[in-house]
C-alpha cells in the first residue's frame, strides 16, 4: 500500500462498509514509516468517519416481510376474527402494538400459534395488520366507525388519534351529537372536548337536527346546564326542552320539570314570558314548572340594588367561550353621515358589510350588551338624536330601542353593572354636562349626577367599577380639555382626577389590563397623533409611543392584550386604516387590510362573530 494514497481499502462486514485502519505498523517497511506523521490527519479521519447507513433498508425489509405475510411464508400466529384469519408475524406485531408486545411475551397466546382477537372487525384488523407492516392506513367514514374501537383495543395510537382527526373534520350539527357519544364511549378525551366545544357554539342548529330528538333526558339535562351554550337568546333552550318533550309526550312529560330547571326564565323577555311561557299546555299542568315561571315574572318586577342581589342559577346570564371574534364599524362620517356597518374578521384577515343601520348616523355612542350591540344618539346629517337602533349580529338586522332623555352628538358610551351610560355629548346648541343611565331590564333611561364640566367630543372608559370621562370640548370658552372626572355608581357622584398630559377633543378612549388610554384627538386645529396612559395605581397620566398617523374621532377597542385604534380623520381627509397598539413592546402596527370606505365619527365594537 502507498503510504500516501489518499483512498483506504475497505472491507465488507455485513450490510456496514466498514473501513480498515489507514496504516498498519506491521504493514509498513522502514521508507514508508517516515511518511507516518505526514498522514496523522488522514487516519483521524478515517477513525472519525460515519458508519454507511441505508435509508431505504427499514422499509425495504418490511416491504419484504408483507410479501411474506401475503404468501404466508415464515408466518408464526394467525389472528382470527369473526371467523375470518389473518397471517402474521409475532414480531413485527409486537413491534408496532403494546396490546400484541404483552400477548407474545407474557402471556399464554406466546405459546399458541392460532389467536381469536374478540370484538374487533375483521376488516378492522386486517387494515392495522396491514398498518403494522406499511405505516399507511386510509381513514374514511365507511371503516372509521370499526377502525377507531380496533385501534383503541390494540393500543395504536397513532391509528386511533388520526381516526379522532378525521371525525373532528366531520362535525357537524346533523351529527356532532353521534361523534361525541363515540369520543365518550372510547376513551377519546380530545375528541370528546372538541365535539362539545362544537355542540354548544352550533346549539341553535344541533337541537333542529334529529339526533338531538334521540337525547336521553340526562343528555339534554347536561347539555341545557352548561354556561357556555352559544344562544341567540335563552327563549331558543325553551323551544328545544320542548320540542322534545313533544316528540314523546308520555314518556317525556315527567322529565319537564327537571329540565325547566336548567332553562334560564329570568333571562327572557316579560313578552315572551306572558305569552309563550305562560300560555305553553305542558307547563300549567307541572306545578315545579309554575314555581320557575312565578320566579322569573318576581324578577322582572324588582328594581335597582334588589334585583343585582336576586340570585339563583337561572338568574345567571350564559358565557360562551372560545368563540371568535369580529370588529364591528358602525355608520359614521364620510363625508356625510352614513349607514354602513363593516365587519373586520380577525382570523380571515378580511372585511365585509353587514346589515346597513336603519337611518343615517354619525357621532354616536356604541356599547354591547348580552350579545346585542346599541348604537345610541349621534347626528343623522340634519338633527341631533336621542334614538338608539339595537344590532343583532345572529339574525344580521336592526331594531329600535327607548329613546335617551336628551339629544346627544359626539357623546360618550359605555357599560356598567350590566347598564349602558350615556355622557355628556351636543345636543345641537350647547354642550352637555349631563349624563344618563339604561337599565336593560325595565329598558327606561333616568339621569344620573351631572358632570363639572360641559363635554362634547368627550371619550370614556370603564375602570375598576367607575366611569371615566376624558377631554372633550366645553363649548362655552370654546377650549379643548385635558381635564378628566369619573362617576362612581354606587354614591351617584363625580370626581376630578389629574389632567392629562395633552388637551384632547375628539380623543379615543380605551382601557387594556386595567390602564385606560386616551388616543390622538385634537387641540383646536392641531390634530394628534401622541397617546397617553392613565395607570389608578400611580394616579398618574404617562405618555406612550405616537401613532404612524395623526387621528381624532377614532373608534378604540380592546382585544387580546392590543388596543385597535379605527379610522378618525387627520384634519383634512378621513381615514380607512386601522393602528394597533401592543403595550409590551410599546409600539403600533397596522392592521393588514384596511375598511371599504375612510371613516371619523363611526362607533366601534367587538363581538362575537355570527354563528
Amino acid at each position: 500500500m502507498e503510504p500516501n494514497n489518499p483512498e483506504a481499502p475497505i472491507e465488507r462486514q455485513g450490510s456496514t462498509l466498514m473501513l480498515t485502519r489507514c496504516a498498519s505498523q506491521n504493514s509498513l517497511d522502514e521508507s514508508s514509516q517516515k511518511h507516518v506523521p505526514q498522514n496523522c490527519d488522514r487516519q483521524s479521519s478515517c477513525r472519525e468517519r460515519r458508519p454507511y447507513k441505508n435509508p431505504m433498508h427499514t422499509q425495504k425489509a418490511f416491504e419484504i416481510m408483507n410479501t411474506m405475510r401475503k404468501q404466508k411464508l415464515l408466518c408464526d400466529v394467525t389472528l382470527v376474527a369473526n371467523s375470518m384469519e389473518i397471517p402474521a408475524h409475532k414480531m413485527v406485531l409486537a413491534a408496532c402494538s403494546p396490546y400484541f408486545y404483552a400477548m407474545f411475551s407474557s402471556f399464554e397466546e406466546s405459546r399458541q400459534d392460532r389467536i381469536v382477537i374478540q370484538q374487533v372487525d375483521h376488516y378492522a384488523l386486517e387494515l392495522l395488520v396491514e398498518y403494522s407492516y406499511t405505516s399507511e392506513i386510509q381513514v374514511s367514514e365507511e371503516n372509521v366507525q370499526v377502525l377507531l374501537p380496533a385501534a383503541h383495543l390494540l393500543q395504536l395510537t397513532d391509528v386511533r388519534d388520526a381516526c379522532c382527526d378525521f371525525l373532528q373534520g366531520q362535525l357537524h350539527p346533523t351529527n356532532c351529537l353521534g361523534i361525541r357519544a363515540f369520543a365518550d364511549l372510547h376513551g377519546c378525551l380530545e375528541l370528546l372536548t372538541n365535539a362539545d366545544n362544537y355542540v354548544e357554539t352550533n346549539f341553535p342548529e344541533v337541537v333542529e337536527c334529529e339526533e338531538f330528538l334521540s337525547l336521553s333526558h340526562q343528555q339534554v339535562a347536561r347539555l341545557i346546564s352548561s354556561d357556555r351554550l352559544t344562544v341567540p337568546s335563552e327563549e331558543k333552550v325553551f323551544e328545544c326542552v320542548i320540542a322534545w318533550v313533544h316528540h314523546d309526550v308520555d314518556a317525556r312529560q315527567r322529565h319537564l320539570a327537571s329540565l325547566m330547571e336548567y332553562v334560564r326564565l329570568p333571562l327572557m323577555s316579560q313578552d315572551y314570558l306572558v305569552q309563550r311561557v305562560e300560555e305553553e299546555p305542558l307547563l300549567k299542568a307541572d306545578l315545579q314548572c309554575k314555581d320557575y315561571y312565578i320566579e322569573a315574572l318576581k324578577f322582572h318586577l324588582l328594581k335597582g340594588d334588589t334585583k343585582i342581589t336576586f340570585r339563583t342559577p337561572r338568574t345567571k346570564p350564559r358565557q360562551p367561550v372560545g368563540l371568535p371574534k369580529v370588529l364591528l364599524v358602525v355608520g359614521g362620517q364620510a363625508p356625510k353621515a352614513i349607514r354602513s356597518v363593516e365587519c373586520y374578521d380577525f382570523k380571515e384577515e378580511r372585511w365585509y358589510q353587514v346589515a346597513e343601520m336603519p337611518t343615517r348616523r354619525c357621532r354616536a355612542g356604541l356599547a354591547v350588551v348580552g350579545g346585542k350591540v346599541y348604537a345610541v344618539g349621534g347626528f343623522n346629517g340634519s338633527l341631533r338624536v336621542k334614538t338608539v337602533d339595537v344590532y343583532d349580529a345572529a339574525h344580521d338586522s336592526w331594531s329600535s330601542c327607548e329613546c335617551m332623555e336628551a339629544r346627544r352628538s359626539t357623546l360618550g358610551v359605555a357599560v356598567l353593572n350590566n347598564s349602558i351610560y350615556a355622557v355628556g355629548g351636543f345636543d345641537g346648541s350647547t354642550g352637555l354636562n349631563t349624563a344618563e343611565v339604561l337599565d336593560l331590564i325595565t329598558q327606561k333611561w333616568r339621569t344620573i349626577a351631572t358632570m363639572s364640566t360641559r363635554r362634547s367630543s368627550v371619550g370614556v372608559g370603564v375602570l375598576n367599577g367607575l366611569l371615566y370621562a376624558v377631554g372633550g370640548y366645553d363649548g362655552a370658552s370654546r377650549h379643548c380639555l385635558s381635564s378628566v372626572e369619573c362617576y362612581n355608581p354606587e354614591s351617584d357622584s363625580w370626581r376630578a382626577v389629574p389632567d392629562m398630559c395633552a388637551r384632547r377633543s375628539g380623543a379615543g378612549v380605551g382601557v387594556l389590563d386595567g390602564v385606560l388610554y386616551a388616543v390622538g384627538g385634537h387641540d383646536g386645529p392641531l390634530v394628534r397623533k401622541s397617546v397617553e396612559s392613565y395607570d389608578p395605581t400611580k394616579d398618574q397620566w404617562t405618555p406612550i409611543s405616537d401613532m404612524a398617523f395623526c387621528r381624532r374621532n377614532a373608534g378604540v377597542v380592546a382585544l387580546n392584550g392590543l388596543l385597535y385604534v379605527v379610522g378618525g380623520d387627520d384634519g383634512s381627509s378621513n381615514l380607512a386604516s386601522v393602528e394597533v397598539y401592543n403595550p409590551k413592546s410599546d409600539s403600533w402596527t397596522l392592521l393588514p387590510s384596511c375598511m371599504g370606505i375612510g371613516r371619523s365619527y363611526a362607533g366601534v365594537a367587538i363581538i362575537d362573530k355570527p354563528i
